[in-house]
């Protein structure tokens, strides 16, 4: 069982901490509360002591016998605060320790996340942006609030992310802490990262498809690691069944022949394009009115022709595009009896399609389409590389050093 701390500050948004507290507590982290002075005022101590099962305290003479926040602080294996208010990063930018959340942040080893929520002046405000950086220079990971409805009529940039969303980056850094040096020290900022993802319905009729099992989470995960790395980040979303991170822009598209148009124009700004979406390699000539069944007693078992034309293969026209210093990653599915195979099937559809890097999943008996987990490999022109299971964050992770490391080459 992890230990996580979370801090509240005392913005508006302490009442998504709420949630975000029960969700870390449903995957089997031990929650430890540590709210301010301020959070109090927007949500009282017995929720969180409902909520997390622990005593809260916000000073550090509340429990001195303990030292409290030196016991919190060496047992967390992460520590999240949400929502950081503007006064909570400064304070924490300037290395203060006058509550228990601030001293804790201050004498721990562990990573941690703040999720910033406050006004869109606040957090554009030339202080905030000074503080933000040298929490960065300073190993911490902020993560870039969410655009959208704030406290009042305003909107713009200053909204706390979902706390599903939260919770899925407590657990990347729990699992693989290294990733926080990559986050904090924004490694891919200035770089144009466009992402396809999901997968394609093609139109056999006004109110029929032909789809298949892509979720879109492999992609959501690249997507979210990435912009926490400080890219620029576009989503090319086919179907998927997860939502889309809040920190990155969105093109919707239904069919291959959507996602063709759209990476035409999109991949060539690009510094780095991910090709994870499942597009259909064929798709039905469609027609304008619905299809009917057969009816009557001797319908039943009656068959339907469907006639399918090839859609354009768009990673290969990714490919060659003349665009100079950009690294192009492709996804596969394959079926192979055994992994030998599977590798010569990777290797050869990497030359195939001429993109830098494949990153291939082996779906044989329904594996990893639609799982939390997944199992894949990167295979370069050299021959197959790293082989990666676990988490499809994980995953987004190795994939994105990977490109990191292309890039560097370059």
């Amino acid at each position: 069982m992890s230990v996580v701390v979370l801090g509240v500050g005392g913005g508006i948004a302490a009442y998504k901490a709420c949630l975000l507290a029960r969700l870390l507590s449903e995957v089997g982290h031990e929650v430890h509360v540590v709210p301010t002075r301020a959070a109090l005022e927007f949500v009282g101590r017995p929720t969180w002591e409902a909520l997390s099962g622990h005593p809260v305290h916000t000073e550090v003479f509340d429990d001195v016998p303990d030292v409290e926040h030196i016991r919190l602080a060496e047992r967390a294996d992460a520590i999240v605060v949400a929502p950081a208010t503007a006064d909570l990063l400064a304070r924490l930018a300037g290395g203060h320790a006058d509550d228990l959340l601030t001293t804790t942040v201050l004498a721990t080893s562990a990573p941690v996340l703040l999720a910033p929520a406050m006004h869109t002046g606040m957090w554009q405000n030339a202080a905030t942006v000074d503080n933000v950086a040298t929490l960065r220079r300073h190993g911490l990971v902020v993560k870039a609030p969410a655009t959208g409805r704030l406290t009042g009529r305003d909107s713009g940039p200053g909204r706390l992310p979902d706390p599903d969303e939260i919770a899925e980056f407590v657990d990347l850094l729990i699992t693989v802490p290294e990733c926080a040096a990559a986050m904090a020290q924004q490694d891919l900022a200035g770089k144009r990262v466009v992402i396809s993802l999901g997968g394609t319905r093609e139109a056999i009729d006004p109110v029929r498809y032909l789809g298949n099992s892509s979720s879109g989470r492999m992609g959501r995960a690249i997507a979210q690691v990435a912009a926490a790395r400080g890219a620029d980040v576009h989503v090319v979303a086919a179907h998927v069944d997860v939502a889309i991170p809040s920190d990155v822009q969105i093109t919707r598209i239904d069919s291959t022949e959507d996602l063709a148009e759209a990476m035409d124009d999109l991949a060539k700004q690009a510094d780095i394009v991910i090709q994870a979406v499942a597009a259909a390699d064929f798709a039905p000539v469609a027609v304008d009115t619905k299809i009917k069944k057969h009816e009557g007693d001797d319908a039943t078992g009656a068959t339907m022709a469907l006639q399918l034309h090839q859609t354009p293969d768009v990673l290969a026209r990714i490919c060659s595009q003349s665009v100079q210093n950009r690294i192009v990653v492709g996804f596969a599915a394959e079926t192979a009896p055994d992994r030998d195979q599977f590798l010569k099937l990777a290797q050869a559809k990497l030359a195939r399609k001429g993109c830098d890097l494949m990153v291939v999943n082996d779906v044989s008996g329904g594996k990893v389409f639609g799982k939390v987990g997944t199992d894949v490999t990167m295979v370069h022109q050299q021959g197959p590389g790293r082989r990666i299971t676990g988490s499809k964050s994980q995953a987004a992770v190795a994939i994105l050093d990977e490109v990191r490391a292309l890039l560097a080459t370059q």
